[in-house]
C-alpha cells in the first residue's frame, strides 16, 4: 500500500488541502512580529537609590549592603551585582531564564520594603526599580533642544509631557533623561555672614523647613455654609524665599537674602548632556527584557507627533538614534536572500529536468512549505527574525529535495515508456518509503538543537523548530501534491519535444555519468585504498575540530557604537565636560559618523563615575569600511585630545550581559575582602595586557580619587559641646547639595537645595573655615575641633553576591576568536598563581561561550546518534545506518575548512551549519543504499552489481539535490547588508561541506557498503529485509 495512492486518485481533495496550508500560512505571516533575534533575554531588574552627597563607601555600607542582604534571599536569582558610587547605588539583579519578569518584580518590591527600615532616615526617595537590562543599548534616543528656553525649563516640559507618556507604551522598561537639569531653588549660604549673626546652617535649614509647609488644615461648618481652610503657607518663588526672616538680632530681622544667595537653578548641577555639540535633554528609552524592539519603537513613534504638538514651538525634538532601522534592514536583506535562494533552486531543477512542467511541479513544494510554516510559527508565538528567516532560506534547499526525488523517479518510468498515471503510482510506491525515511531522519538531526542549554539553546530552539516544520510540510507535499500533479500533467515521452538546449544538457549529463562510471570502476578495483582515504577524512575532521578557533557569535555591525570616554580619576566636573566636548568634536569630524549623544556626570542611568563620560555614536547608512576600521580611526582622533582614552564597542542585537562596561567582554574577580581583590586584579590586568590575543584590557579595580578626610578630635569637640553627628550635619548641609524642602505644584514637585557658597579657590584650608556652633551658641571653625588631610578614597565600590568584586574588561585583538581569548585569560591567571580565595568568572558573552560550547561536541555526536537510531529503526539493520553515516566526516572537513580559510572560526552558527550538513549529506547515501538493497532483494543481484547500478541510477537525483542545497546556501554565503555577519558562517559551512562531501561520497559510499556487506556475510547474517509495504 503506497502512502501516495489515495492522493493520486483524489486530485480535488489534494489541491484543496494544499490551498488550506497556504491560506493558514498567509494569515500567520500577517500577524508575525518582526524582531532581530528570538526572545532570549534574562529577566533583569535594576534597583537604583539616590543619596546626593554620600561618598561611595557610605553608599556601600548604609544603602547597598542592607538592600543586598534582602535581595540575596530571593528565589530564582542567578546573579546579583552592585555598584556604589558618589551619591548613587545601583543593584542589578539577573534571574534564571525560567523566571518570569513579573514574579521577579514582586519579589524585588517585597525585598525593598523589607530592607527599608535599615536605610538612612534622610534618603530623599526610597529605592526605585526598573525592568531593564542596563547592558542593553537604548532602542530609541530622542534629543530635545532649544535656542531660547533654558535647560531646566526644557527638562520640566519633557518630564511632564514626554517621559510619562512614553513610559506608558507597552514594552518600555525605562525612560531616562540624561543631562538631568531638574528645576530647583538653590540656597547658597554665606557661612561667614551666618556666623557673624551667631547662626549656623542648621538654623537656616530649620527656618526653611518650618516656613515652607503645605499640609492639611481641616474645615468647619458655619450656620449656613461649610468652609475649607487654606493658607499661603507654601513658599513657591525665589522672591518668597529671599524675604524669609531667619532670626531677629538686636530687634532687627535677619532675612535670608542677608545671609545667602537664592537662585533658580537645577537640582544637580553636575550633570550634562549634548546632542552632537549642543546642550540638550536626552531621552533614552530602554526596553523591558523580552519585549519586541520593533513593536515597542513603533508604539512610541505612533504617539510622537501628538506629543511633539504638545511641546512649545521653540523646542526641537530630534530622533538621534533608532535601533529598529538596522533590524528592519537586516530582516529585509534576509528576505531578499530567501527569494534569491528560491530562484536559484528553481533554476537548478530546470537545468536537470529541462521540462517546464516538471520544474513547476517540483518548485511548488517551495512556496507551499515556506508559507505553511508561517502559520505554525504564529501558533508557537515565534517572530520573523534573522534566525527563523535563515532557517527558511536553508530550508529552500531541503524542501525541493523530496519533490525532486519523487519527480525524478516518476520521470524515469515515463522515459521507459510508461503512461504518466501508471508511472506516478508505480514511482510513488517505490520511493514513498525513501521519502519518509529522508524526512524523519532529517528531523532527527535537529533534535539535539532543542537540548542546547542556556541562552544559546533558547536562541536555536526557534531555528530548529522552524526548520522541522518546513521539512515536514515539504515531505507531505512530495507524497501528495507532487505525484498527483505528475500523474496528470507530465507528458509521456513521445509527446515531449525536447528543445535544442535540453538535448545539449542531456548529452553533457550522459558524458558526466560515463566519466563517473569509469571513475567508480577504478575505485571499486582499489577498495583498500579508498577505505584508507575515508578513515583519513575522519582523522582530519577531528584534527580540524581541535585547531579551529572557536567563538560564540560573530560581532554584528548594527551601525551604532557605544563609547566611553575616560579621563584622570580625580578630575572635576567642569573640566570633564570640556574634554568630553573636545572628544565629541573630534568624532563628529569623521566622515562615517552621522550623529552622537553624549553625557557626563554621575546619574543612576548612565554613569557612576565623574571621570567617565558615555556616548552613543550613530554611523551613516552608506558608510565605507568595517566597524573595526572605523573604531580604530575614531580612537586615533580622540587620542589627540590630551588626557582622554576612548573605548568603543558596537551595539549588538544579542545582549547576554547584565553589566555594561567600556569593552565588549568582561571577566569578574570575586574575593572575601576588597584589598585582596584589588591586588590580584591589578596583577591579572598587567599579565593580560602582555598577551597578544587581548587588547584594551581595563579594570575599575582600585579607581581612586582624592578625598578630604576630617579627623575629629573628640576630646576638644566634646568640651565645646560639638558632636560627630553635628559635624556631619554641617558638612552635608554645606557641600552635599542637600534637599531641605519640597515645593508642590499642580503637575510636579521641586526641591529646595541648601549649600554653602564656595569660593573660587576651594581648598582644604577653606573647608576648615566652615563655621560650627558650640553648645553655648558661639561659632567656631571646623579646624578648631578637627584636622583635615587629603587621602585617597575609592571612586566606586563593586560587589557580586554581596562580596567585594571587580570587573576586568577586554576586547579580542583582530583575528582572535573569543575561545582563544578565554584560554589566554585562564593561562594568565595560572601564570600569576592566583590564590583559590579569589575566583575568576566570565560574564555575559564570554560566560555563555564557556557554558554553551563546552557541550558542542556532544551536540554533534547526539545528532549523529539520533540519526543512527532513526535509520536503524527504518532499515531494521545495525549495519546500513553505519554506511549512511560514513558520509559525515567528509562534510565536516569541508565545513571546517571553509570556515577556517575565510577566517570565520567556529561559532554557534557554524555548528548549526554542521548539524544541518549531517542532514543533507546523509540523504545522498540513503538514496543510493535504498536502491542497492532493493536490487539485491528483488532482482537477486550480487552486492557489487547492485551498488554499482544504484550509484549510476541515483547519480542524477543526488547531484540535483546537492546542487539545490548548495545554491540555497550561496546567497547566505555572499550575504551583504545589515546582519550579514550572522548569516555568512551558515552559508560557508554548508557550501564547503557539500562540495567536499559530494566529491568523496559518490566514490566512498559504494566501497564502504561493500566492506560492511562482506562483514555481515562473514558473520553469517543475510542481507536485511526492507519493510514489505514498499513493494505494494
Amino acid at each position: 500500500m503506497s502512502p501516495s495512492g489515495p492522493f493520486i486518485r483524489r486530485p480535488v481533495a489534494t489541491a484543496l488541502l494544499m490551498l488550506a496550508i497556504v491560506l493558514a500560512g498567509l494569515v500567520g505571516y500577517k500577524f508575525l512580529p518582526l524582531s532581530a533575534l528570538p526572545q532570549v533575554d534574562f529577566p533583569t531588574i535594576q534597583v537604583q537609590t539616590l543619596y546626593p552627597g554620600a561618598s561611595p563607601e557610605v553608599m556601600a555600607r548604609t544603602v547597598t549592603a542592607p538592600l543586598e542582604r534582602q535581595f540575596g534571599q530571593m528565589s530564582g536569582l542567578s546573579r546579583m551585582s552592585s555598584t556604589s558610587a558618589a551619591g548613587v547605588s545601583i543593584v542589578t539583579l539577573q534571574f534564571g531564564l525560567g523566571q518570569t519578569l513579573d514574579v521577579a518584580e514582586q519579589e524585588v518590591q517585597a525585598a525593598i520594603n523589607a530592607g527599608g527600615s535599615l536605610l538612612p532616615a534622610d534618603l530623599p526617595a526610597p529605592p526605585v526599580y526598573a525592568k531593564v537590562n542596563p547592558a542593553d543599548a537604548p532602542v530609541l534616543t530622542l534629543a530635545i533642544t532649544s535656542d531660547t528656553v533654558p535647560l531646566t525649563e526644557i527638562q520640566n516640559l519633557v518630564n511632564t509631557r514626554l517621559a510619562l507618556k512614553i513610559s506608558q507604551v507597552n514594552g518600555v522598561g525605562l525612560v531616562s533623561l540624561s543631562g538631568g537639569q531638574r528645576p530647583a531653588v538653590r540656597i547658597q549660604a554665606d557661612t561667614e555672614a551666618l556666623a557673624s549673626y551667631g547662626l549656623g546652617l542648621d538654623s537656616l535649614r530649620t527656618a526653611i523647613t518650618a516656613a515652607n509647609a503645605n499640609s492639611a488644615k481641616g474645615s468647619f461648618d458655619g450656620p449656613t455654609r461649610a468652609y475649607a481652610i487654606n493658607a499661603n503657607d507654601q513658599l513657591v518663588t525665589v522672591d518668597d524665599y529671599k524675604s524669609l526672616i531667619v532670626a531677629y538680632r538686636n530687634g532687627a530681622p535677619v532675612r535670608l537674602e542677608n545671609v545667602a544667595k537664592v537662585v533658580n537653578s537645577a537640582e544637580n548641577v553636575r550633570l550634562g548632556a549634548w546632542a552632537n555639540l549642543k546642550p540638550a535633554i536626552i531621552l533614552n528609552v530602554q526596553r523591558q527584557p523580552g519585549a519586541n524592539v520593533i513593536a515597542t519603537v513603533d508604539g512610541i513613534k505612533e504617539r510622537l507627533p501628538e506629543l511633539q504638538a504638545s511641546l512649545p514651538a521653540s523646542l526641537r525634538l530630534d530622533v538621534l538614534s533608532d535601533r529598529t532601522t538596522g533590524i528592519r534592514a537586516s530582516v529585509e536583506h534576509v528576505q531578499i536572500e530567501l527569494l534569491l535562494a528560491v530562484v536559484l533552486v528553481v533554476l537548478v531543477i530546470f537545468a536537470f529536468l529541462h521540462s517546464i512542467r516538471a520544474t513547476v511541479i517540483a518548485s511548488l513544494a517551495v512556496p507551499i512549505s515556506l508559507i505553511g510554516t508561517f502559520g505554525v510559527m504564529y501558533l508557537l508565538g515565534y517572530s520573523l527574525n534573522n534566525l527563523s528567516l535563515m532557517a527558511l532560506t536553508i530550508a529552500t534547499g531541503f524542501v525541493v529535495d523530496d519533490a525532486i526525488v519523487m519527480i525524478e523517479n516518476i520521470a524515469r518510468y515515463i522515459e521507459e515508456g510508461e503512461k504518466p498515471m501508471a508511472a506516478a503510482i508505480k514511482g510513488a510506491a517505490q520511493i514513498g518509503f525513501t521519502i519518509i525515511s529522508l524526512t524523519v531522519s532529517l528531523i532527527a538531526v535537529l533534535i539535539p538543537l532543542l537540548f542546547m542549554g542556556d541562552v544559546v539553546g533558547r536562541l536555536f530552539r526557534e531555528f530548529a523548530v522552524t526548520l522541522a516544520i518546513t521539512i515536514l510540510i515539504s515531505g507531505l507535499v512530495s507524497l501528495t501534491l507532487v505525484p498527483m500533479m505528475s500523474a496528470r500533467w507530465l507528458r509521456s515521452h513521445e509527446d515531449e519535444k525536447p528543445g535544442k538546449w535540453a538535448n545539449k544538457t542531456q548529452a553533457f549529463f550522459d558524458r558526466v555519468i560515463h566519466k563517473y562510471d569509469r571513475g567508480l570502476d577504478w575505485v571499486l578495483a582499489r577498495q583498500g585504498l579508498t577505505l584508507i582515504v575515508a578513515l583519513a577524512t575522519l582523522a582530519l575532521t577531528a584534527l580540524l575540530w581541535v585547531v579551529i578557533p572557536k567563538g560564540l557569535f560573530p560581532t554584528q555591525d548594527t551601525g551604532q557604537l557605544q563609547a566611553r570616554v575616560e579621563a584622570r580619576q580625580a578630575i572635576s566636573y567642569d573640566r570633564m565636560a570640556e574634554m568630553q566636548q573636545a572628544a565629541a568634536k573630534a568624532i563628529l569630524q569623521d566622515p562615517a559618523v552621522e550623529s552622537l549623544a553624549s553625557n557626563v556626570g554621575v546619574d543612576a542611568a548612565n554613569n557612576t563615575m565623574l571621570h567617565a563620560g558615555t556616548m552613543l555614536i550613530n554611523l551613516k547608512r552608506d558608510r565605507d569600511g568595517d566597524p573595526d576600521e572605523i573604531m580604530t580611526r575614531l580612537k586615533n582622533r580622540v587620542a589627540q585630545v590630551a588626557g582622554l582614552t576612548l573605548y568603543l564597542q558596537p551595539t549588538q542585537d544579542l545582549t547576554i550581559d547584565a553589566e555594561s562596561g567600556p569593552t565588549q567582554y568582561r571577566v569578574s574577580l570575586e574575593g572575601a575582602d576588597n584589598a585582596t581583590v584589588i591586588e590580584w586584579a591589578r596583577k591579572l590586568v598587567a599579565r593580560m595586557a602582555q598577551q597578544k590575543q587581548l587588547r584594551n584590557v581595563t579594570t575599575d579595580a582600585g579607581a581612586l580619587g582624592a578625598a578630604a578626610v576630617v579627623h575629629i578630635d573628640r576630646d576638644t569637640a566634646s568640651r565645646l559641646g560639638i558632636t560627630a553627628s553635628s559635624i556631619d550635619d554641617a558638612l552635608y548641609s554645606a557641600f552635599g547639595q542637600r534637599i531641605v524642602s519640597t515645593i508642590f505644584t499642580e503637575t510636579n514637585q521641586y526641591r529646595v537645595i541648601l549649600e554653602a557658597q564656595q569660593d573660587e579657590a576651594m581648598s582644604l584650608a577653606s573647608l576648615g573655615r566652615l563655621q560650627l556652633r558650640t553648645s553655648s551658641g558661639q561659632p567656631t571653625p571646623l579646624s578648631a575641633v578637627a584636622s583635615i588631610k587629603e587621602e585617597q578614597a575609592p571612586l566606586q565600590v563593586t560587589h557580586v553576591a554581596q562580596y567585594p568584586a571587580t570587573t576586568i574588561g577586554f576586547d579580542t585583538s583582530s583575528g582572535t576568536s573569543l575561545g582563544q581569548a578565554v584560554d589566554a585569560i585562564r593561562a594568565a591567571a595560572g601564570d600569576i598563581k592566583m590564590p583559590a580565595s579569589v575566583t575568576l568568572s566570565f560574564l555575559g558573552a564570554s560566560g555563555a561561550y564557556e557554558n554553551s560550547l563546552s557541550n558542542q561536541l556532544w551536540l554533534i555526536l547526539a545528532a549523529v546518534v539520533c540519526v543512527y537510531i532513526v535509520l536503524g529503526v527504518l532499515y531494521e539493520s545495525y549495519i546500513h545506518p553505519l554506511t549512511i553515516l560514513s558520509t559525515l566526516p567528509s562534510a565536516g572537513v569541508g565545513a571546517l575548512l571553509a570556515l577556517w580559510i575565510t577566517g570565520q572560526g567556529l561559532g554557534v552558527i557554524g555548528i548549526i551549519g554542521i548539524i544541518l550538513l549531517i542532514g543533507i549529506v546523509k540523504k545522498n547515501a540513503i538514496m543510493m543504499i535504498d536502491f542497492a538493497i532493493e536490487a539485491e532483494r528483488d532482482q537477486g543481484k550480487t552486492a557489487l552489481e547492485a551498488i554499482r547500478q544504484a550509484a549510476l541510477l541515483r547519480f542524477r537525483p543526488i547531484l540535483m539535490t546537492t546542487l539545490a542545497a548548495l545554491f540555497a546556501a550561496v546567497p547566505l554565503m555572499f550575504g551583504w547588508g545589515e546582519g550579514a555577519e550572522l548569516r555568512r558562517p551558515l552559508g560557508l559551512a554548508i557550501f564547503g561541506g557539500l562540495i567536499v562531501s559530494q566529491m568523496l561520497t559518490l566514490f566512498t559510499t559504494p566501497v564502504i557498503y561493500l566492506a560492511f556487506d562482506r562483514l555481515s556475510t562473514r558473520w553469517g547474517a543475510k542481507a536485511p529485509a526492507k519493510p514489505r509495504e514498499v513493494g505494494a
